[in-house]
């Protein structure tokens, strides 16, 4: 009786640091999802060209990649709780450095910086939920983790709508925001599993040949992701479709993407993680296929909720497989390199699907988003194919 009231404490104890860290990473994406409109707003009132609003922004994300190789050695070096707090301070300090500033050309290492400090806050975060996620249990946690992630990224814009985006009443929130975030991981740091143990270190270099195949998918996830909210909205104008209706549909998108984790999460339990992305990729095929033939009917709606949550269903599923094959510094170095990828697919296939709606009119964005998951979905087939024959 006493070994099994101390297992169901145990066990307590690690849903309470599931919990904590899930709190922490919800106020972050708050946070982060504020700070986007909030400074494109801004910019835009200084009458800035929407190219050089582009470019500002895009230094969030270059400061991600570039961060995201030091992430192991830093956790190495400091202790992982030890990171993750400086980082959650130094966000805060940032974002008041952006506030005070309201400079364009300022903001454009201060952007950069901002994603230096907050990622790795974001991806040892995401370590910790991987790791303290029993592994019969890990689908739906990382299903409930994915899900807070993007309701949290789309609460923050909604925060503008209570404090407005003049002065510093934005700012405060969102500084607020990585001061509770850093108060939330405080609050379980001592119940936390130590992931940056010494011994055998796996650079993120080091682990791409290890899981190719997951880091692909993350790249066609987040390239998939940020190409459709920044195209859609000028492929929708090919067919004569307005700027309220597309802006709807993108949020239908943004639902299914928030609603169908979980489900997702929880059929990867049944089934496995693997073959779950490899329907949701095929899946997300047939919907560029589809976008033409129904982007005027009525049928869009269910269709782009089931496109929005099946093709960040890849990302999710490939966080879930990632925790299932490696622990300890390898999945930090794993976690990190999926950062990284995150990184390279968000600034290299808007670019590269805008080019081919230049070349090749409205149809080049469901063109480019179809084959880019095509080819992953073919990279699938070939590694299953692979590992049966070496099994």
């Amino acid at each position: 009786m006493i070994a099994n009231g101390s297992s169901n404490s145990e066990t307590g104890m690690q849903w309470a640091a599931i919990t904590g860290v899930i709190a922490t990473v919800s106020v972050f994406a708050i946070a982060q999802g504020l700070s986007y409109p909030l400074l494109s707003f801004i910019l835009q009132r200084q009458g800035v060209s929407p190219a050089m609003i582009g470019l500002s922004a895009a230094m969030t994300p270059i400061g991600f990649i570039v961060s995201s190789p030091l992430i192991p050695a830093l956790a190495r070096q400091f202790g992982a709780g030890r990171t993750a707090l400086t980082c959650a301070a130094l966000s805060a300090i940032v974002l008041a450095l952006i506030g005070w500033s309201q400079d364009v050309y300022l903001w454009f290492p201060l952007r950069f910086l901002i994603g230096v400090v907050t990622n790795p806050l974001y991806v040892l975060s995401e370590i910790w939920v991987i790791a303290l996620a029993p592994p019969a249990r890990r689908g739906r946690v990382m299903g409930v983790y994915s899900t807070i992630i993007s309701a949290g990224f789309a609460a923050g814009p909604l925060c503008l709508l209570a404090v407005g985006t003049e002065g510093w009443p934005p700012f405060l929130v969102g500084i607020f925001a990585f001061v509770l975030c850093g108060i939330c991981l405080a609050s379980v740091l001592p119940r936390l599993p130590k992931v940056d143990e010494a011994g055998h270190q796996v650079s993120v270099l080091g682990f791409v040949p290890l899981a190719w195949l997951l880091l692909f998918a993350v790249i066609v996830a987040a390239g998939f992701e940020q190409g459709a909210l920044a195209l859609l909205p000028v492929y929708g104008t090919h067919y004569g479709i307005t700027e309220t209706r597309m802006s709807a549909l993108l949020s239908v998108m943004i639902a299914g993407n928030i609603a169908m984790q979980v489900p997702l999460g929880l059929l990867a339990e049944r089934l496995s993680a693997r073959l779950v992305r490899l329907a949701c990729v095929a899946i997300t095929v047939l919907g560029c296929v589809l976008l033409p033939l129904l982007i005027e009917s009525t049928v869009i709606w269910p269709m782009i909720f089931v496109w929005g949550a099946l093709s960040y269903g890849i990302y999710t599923m490939s966080i879930i497989e990632l925790g299932e094959r490696f622990t300890g510094s390898t999945l930090v170095a794993g976690n990190a390199a999926f950062s990284l990828m995150w990184g390279v697919g968000g600034i290299a296939v808007p670019p590269l699907a805008g080019a081919a709606m230049d070349i090749l009119g409205a149809r080049g964005l469901p063109i480019t988003l179809g084959l880019m998951c095509l080819a992953l979905a073919v990279a699938s087939l070939i590694g299953r194919r692979k590992a049966s024959i070496i099994g």
